[in-house]
Formats: C-alpha cells, structure tokens, sequence
C-alpha cells in the first residue's frame, strides 16, 4: 500500500472519539518507512552529536573567549531552552503537522550553530548556545514521534533501535570530533573550535532537503487544539530554575540564598503549570490525563530514573578514563567503543524480537538488570584497573541501555491515542531529559564534594613518609603543589592539568582520591538503576503490543 492509498484510507474512517477520529497508523511499506528514517537519523544526528560535541572542547573555548569562570553557562544555556522547547514541539506538531514543525526546529538548530561559530565571548556563545538548544530540542523527539505515526506498536522497536545506534554513536563520536577540532589551531582561517558549531550548518541543509522531500510521505490529520500558551510559560518558570541550580548549585552552594530563591519559584511556576494543565484540558501542552494511562505513567517515571543514571555514568566515566588512566578525551571517546558496539548490537536485536513476540517487559527488566551491573563494576574501579575490565562495564552500560531505552519508549507510547503521540513523545524526552541534567548534577556534586577529603587523607598518609615529603620539597614538584594545597589546609581541584607535571608518585594520592569518591558516585548510581529495575520488574505489565 502507497502512502497516498493509506492517506485515502485514513479519511474514510467514521467520526468517533478523540482516538478514533485519528484511524488506523498510516501503514507505508517497509522501503517507505526507511525513505522516511533517512532524513528522520539525520536531523537526529545533528541534535544528539551537539549534545556532546562540545564537551571535549569547552575548556579550550572557555580559555579562548577568556570565560573560564563562567564556561558551564554553555552546556546550561542549550539544556534550558532545549528541555522546555521539547513539550512545545510535540503539541505543535500535533496540530500543525510533524514536517513543518521538523523543519523550523533544522532551521533555529542551524542559525543558532552558525552565531555560535561567530560568538565574541562566552556570554555571546551562551545566548546563542540557547537559540541553537531551540531547535535542538524538537530534533529528536519529533523523529521518535514520526515514527509512532507511521508504525504499530509492535514494529515501533525494530525502527525505533536504529535511533538509539545513531544517539549511542553520536555519544562517542562527539568527544573525538570536539578534540580534533579544539586541539587542530587553525583551520582555513578560522580558529579550530568554531568548526564544531559551523560544521552543522551543512549539515543541517542537507538534513533540511532531505527532511523536505521524504516527509511528505507521512500523513496528517490536524488536531483542532489552541495552543497552551500558559502552559508554556508556567513550565519555563518552573523548569528553568531547577535545572540552573542543579547545574549551579555545587559553585554557590545548595542552600545559599540563590538556591533558595530558585527553588521557591521553580515550585511556584510547577504548581502554576498544574493548575493551567487541568484548565486548559484537551489543549493542555501536557495532558494531565495521559498521567491516568498506565503504560504512559510508568514509561516517563522509568525514562526519568534511567536517565539520572545513564547521564550521570556519561558524565563521570570519562572522567575516570581522563583521571586514573591519563587518556585525552579523545582518547577517553574512543576506549568508550565497547558500549556504542554492545548498544547497537543489542538495541537492533531487542527491537527485532519485539517487532516478533509484541513482548517488551523481559527485554525492559533485562537491560535495567544489566546497566545495575555495569555501575557495579565501576564501583569497583580502582587507579590501575586494567582497560579490559573497564570494557566489562561498558559492555553491560551498551546493552543495558540497547535494550531499554527504546522498550521504555515503546512501553509510553503503547496506550497513548494517536492524537496525542507528538505530546506524548515529547513528554518522554522531556522527563529523560530533566532525569539526565538531575543525574550529572548530582553524580558531579557528589564526586567533588567528596574528592577533597578522600585526597587529604591519602595525602597526610603520603606525607608520613620522608622521602615523599623530599620529593614533594623539589622546586618543579613545590611549584606545582603550591596551586593545589591551600593554606587553611583545604585544596583547590577546580583544574586537574597539575597531575601531567607533578611526579607520579606524588600525583597518585590524588588520583586514589578522585577515584574512592567516583566508586561511591557509582554505588548511588546502582542503587538509582536497582530503583528502576524494581519498577520495571514489579509494575510493568506484561504487555503484549497491537500490531495494529
């Protein structure tokens, strides 16, 4: 069946209730369906390779445009606008059409990437970061949602896993192409790290062409909804608040008076945001009533928990590869390898076996059993762990996140009417996001707020022996200790680079220090995902998809 003959059959549906009125999913051919996914991958690519891209880079942009102080403002800025732009999209491609919508959000992403390529300074390169963050945050989420339009629930995987391999990829890929750019000086005249935003600019005509021609194969049946303007604005007052402090809250200070002023309106903008959702109804930006659908409720808890941890592994494993092992980040991206090939292996099998069985709870219980192990292995890292047995973990992170992710996404869409897929997928992302800027903030909180003392004690045993004290007394080890070890006694660990020109000796009680603060990270981390795992285990149903 043609797409034009789906679209005829579609409009021959009777009138009936809000689910009814949508029909049937348009059922395009499995050729069609990969036409589609083409320019679907690739405005995915952009959004997903950016959220890690800059990573690798920032300090080398920060020293650049001399904003040391105030480089997290980057990642903040394109998070912000990003997460609240996510519920936005989905309810505006509701009612407008998923290619229009895809198409303005190419459209901000690439004329946010092409300012950022030009940006004077890291305050110009943050503004500019949150128009980017604009369009980022409908590049993946209305992918997820065409592909709800155009598939059953039980084919929804075998797609859907080809995401979760181009998002696993660009989160490997990412680091590696910030480094080259970031260490390359110059580059046809142009100073090399501009060529990390500048590069999506090509990138995104391409994907704008694409995305043109193939989604005119996707039907659409508009739904007469206003916009939740409100809505909207309520959510940014509560939102933006809570994801500032969690990213700002380790520099000022958890209950500084900064942090108490953003808690109290960010509550107060979510309780607005309640109150308007229940007013508004059925032109809610959120649906309060796809809370009451099973499925749904426990597909964005999930995705909300699983991604606290799948962020927060991200953000600390580097980290350790960079600290205990001495990797560049490049490097650190490319040891990463095993758990981009476990992902994509496993991520394309599970969605085969759903599309199949329609069975989604073994393989959603199994890839969160699987991630809890994978922290538990980390929790045992220590400073000469062999790579081989950090690959273990980075097997189990793969899999487990191949075979949960897209179950989890597949599990919020099972029961949701069609009429609110673009919402409703929306909302997925937008709680996995909100669970991930949770999970780095407080893994990172954590880890240095817990490094100063595990180092001071591992120093003053250090210290006991007169030949370390000798070796830390010689003019090229003093000179360098004397940036780190504060007079009151405390430590300065705001930059690491002191550990390639300390002596090794010397910098191992460091490293053991960041490394017993990085197994506790972990161990929360595991008990995060043993949270999830009972969830899934223990509330989940054991569904079985609607090949319809």
């Amino acid at each position: 069946m043609t797409s034009s003959d789906a679209l005829r059959k579609q409009e021959q549906q009777p009138a009936g209730g809000p689910a009814e009125q949508a029909g049937p999913p348009a059922r395009l051919s499995h050729r069609e369906v990969v036409i589609v996914m083409s320019g679907l991958m690739l405005g995915m690519f952009l959004g997903a390779l950016d959220q890690t891209v800059v990573s690798s880079a920032l300090r080398t942009i920060a020293d650049d445009l001399h904003g040391l102080t105030a480089q997290a403002w980057v990642t903040t800025a394109y998070l912000v606008t990003g997460t609240i732009a996510t519920p936005l999209y989905g309810k505006l491609s509701d009612i407008h059409g998923r290619r229009p919508v895809y198409l303005v959000a190419i459209l901000l992403f690439a004329a946010g990437s092409l300012l950022c390529g030009c940006a004077a300074s890291i305050h110009q390169l943050a503004a500019f970061r949150a128009l980017q963050g604009l369009g980022g945050g409908g590049l993946m989420s209305l992918a997820m949602t065409v592909i709800a339009d155009i598939t059953s629930p039980r084919e929804r995987g075998r797609y859907q896993g080809w995401f979760m391999a181009v998002f696993a990829g660009s989160s490997i890929i990412g680091p590696v192409v910030g480094g080259v750019f970031a260490g390359s000086g110059m580059l046809l005249g142009i100073t090399g790290w501009r060529w990390i935003f500048l590069v999506n600019v090509p990138l995104a005509a391409v994907a704008l062409a694409v995305i043109t021609r193939v989604l005119r194969r996707v039907p659409h049946q508009p739904v007469r909804h206003r916009l939740d303007y409100g809505g909207a604005l309520a959510l940014a007052v509560g939102v933006v608040p809570l994801l500032v402090i969690a990213e700002q809250g380790r520099s000022w200070g958890w209950a500084s008076p900064a942090a108490l002023a953003l808690y109290a309106t960010g509550a107060v903008g979510l309780a607005g945001f309640v109150l308007i959702e229940r007013r508004m109804g059925e032109a809610a930006l959120l649906p309060l009533r796809l809370f009451r659908v099973r499925s749904f409720r426990l597909g964005t808890l999930l995705h909300f928990i699983v991604g606290i941890g799948m962020f927060g592994a991200m953000t600390t494993l580097p980290l350790y590869l960079q600290l205990a092992q001495g990797m560049s980040p490049m490097a650190a991206g490319l040891a990463m390898l095993p758990t981009t090939v476990a992902n994509v292996a496993v991520t394309l099998t599970v969605g085969r076996l759903i599309a199949r069985t329609g069975r989604l709870k073994v393989h959603l219980v199994t890839g969160i059993g699987c991630f809890t192990a994978a922290m538990l292995v980390y929790a045992t890292l220590s400073v000469d762990s062999p790579l081989w047995y950090v690959s273990i973990g980075m097997l189990f992170m793969g899999a487990g996140l191949g075979a949960a992710m897209q179950t989890m996404t597949t599990l919020a869409q099972s029961e949701v009417p069609r009429t609110d897929m673009g919402a409703a997928t929306a909302s997925v992302n937008f709680f996995r996001s909100n669970g991930g800027t949770v999970g780095a903030a407080a893994f990172l909180s954590i880890l240095f707020s817990l490094a100063g003392s595990r180092i001071g004690e591992r120093l003053s045993a250090a210290f006991r022996h007169p030949e370390l004290r000798r070796l830390a007394e010689e003019p090229g080890n003093a000179r360098t200790l004397s940036g780190v070890l504060r007079p009151n006694g405390g430590l300065n660990l705001e930059d690491s680079a002191f550990l390639h020109t300390l002596n090794p000796r010397l910098a191992l009680p460091f490293l053991e220090g960041y490394v017993a603060a990085m197994r506790i990270v972990f161990l929360a981390g595991a008990a995060v995902t043993l949270l999830a795992f009972l969830v899934a285990a223990l509330r989940v149903p054991n569904l079985k998809l609607s090949d319809e």
